[in-house]
């Protein structure tokens, strides 16, 4: 992940060299060539996700020029990405606050048995009943019929196992390390909370839209609160995919790997311009569409 935009890009390549030093690691290394095993932990692929990230928009940059952005908005890490593009905060703070923040889920998630699980095919307010009655989470509102509940493992399992009496056409248990986005992140929230107080910020220089409320934030201490309160909270992935729709942006660039969130915006805007950058091809052809609409 990454390999190819650092060997094509000086920009990228910095950026890389950049996080090494500033983690006094070769977060590099493990984001290029694994193992699997190493990038997957949660220390490890977060920041490895927000690098990647502001790689591909630095050769967007470096290629198009300076182009204007109407709004951005991340999914869970990736609203650490969105901030740092919008210079809420530098590069060097974000990815010690990524870090941070993934170094904390990894304790969440070894002080307890979590679980996540995917319902497809299901209304909102029958995910809620089910969410209720077995007394788990809704981590993830991601696009409409694609909802995730996260919590304790067996009372997941046994969620997934009712999920079609409640109308549910099928429910998968996801290959995850915990139970984010859930009351199981609780340390995490409280102890990250303290990090963010001490993290130098400026209002962005573009509307972020929160995975907390769907809106974007207007003011530093709704950022610190928000960025804190996310651990714990559902993200409303689909509300803030809207909101950006909302506030006139057509045309969307998913920024990382997997063009999964492309196919999220898909299903919650069905004529929507959405285009992923991930790699040197990709972001050449996306660089000339918007050379081309300048």
């Amino acid at each position: 992940m990454g390999r190819d935009l650092a060997e094509q890009f000086p920009t990228a390549a910095d950026l890389f060299r950049q996080a090494d030093e500033i983690l006094g690691c070769k977060l590099s290394e493990i984001t290029w060539s694994g193992p699997l095993e190493e990038l997957t932990k949660t220390s490890n692929c977060q920041p490895a996700l927000f690098v990647h990230g502001l790689a591909c928009l630095s050769i967007l940059r470096e290629l198009a020029g300076d182009f204007s952005v109407g709004g951005a908005a991340g999914l869970s890490l990736g609203e650490m990405t969105a901030h740092a593009a919008a210079e809420t905060f530098d590069f060097a703070s974000g990815l010690k606050l990524v870090q941070k923040r993934g170094e904390l889920m990894d304790e969440a998630c070894a002080a307890t048995n979590g679980a996540m699980a995917a319902m497809i095919g299901a209304a909102e307010n029958d995910v809620r009943r089910l969410a209720a009655d077995e007394d788990v989470d809704i981590a993830n509102i991601n696009a409409p019929g694609q909802i995730v509940i996260s919590g304790e493992r067996a009372k997941v399992e046994a969620a997934v196992g009712v999920a079609k009496e409640y109308g549910i056409r099928r429910a998968t248990m996801l290959n995850v390390a915990g139970a984010y986005h859930s009351r199981l992140m609780e340390s995490a929230y409280q102890k990250l909370g303290h990090t963010l107080l001490e993290v130098e910020m400026q209002l962005p220089q573009f509307p972020v839209v929160s995975n907390v409320t769907g809106e974007e934030v207007k003011t530093l201490p709704e950022i610190r609160r928000t960025l804190k309160e996310q651990v714990t909270s559902t993200v409303r992935w689909a509300d803030c995919m809207q909101r950006l729709v909302d506030l006139g942006c057509d045309f969307f660039i998913e920024l990382g790997p997997g063009g999964v969130l492309a196919g999220l915006l898909k299903r919650t805007v069905a004529d929507v311009d959405v285009v992923s950058v991930s790699d040197d091809e990709s972001a050449r052809a996306v660089a000339s569409r918007i050379s081309a609409s300048i």
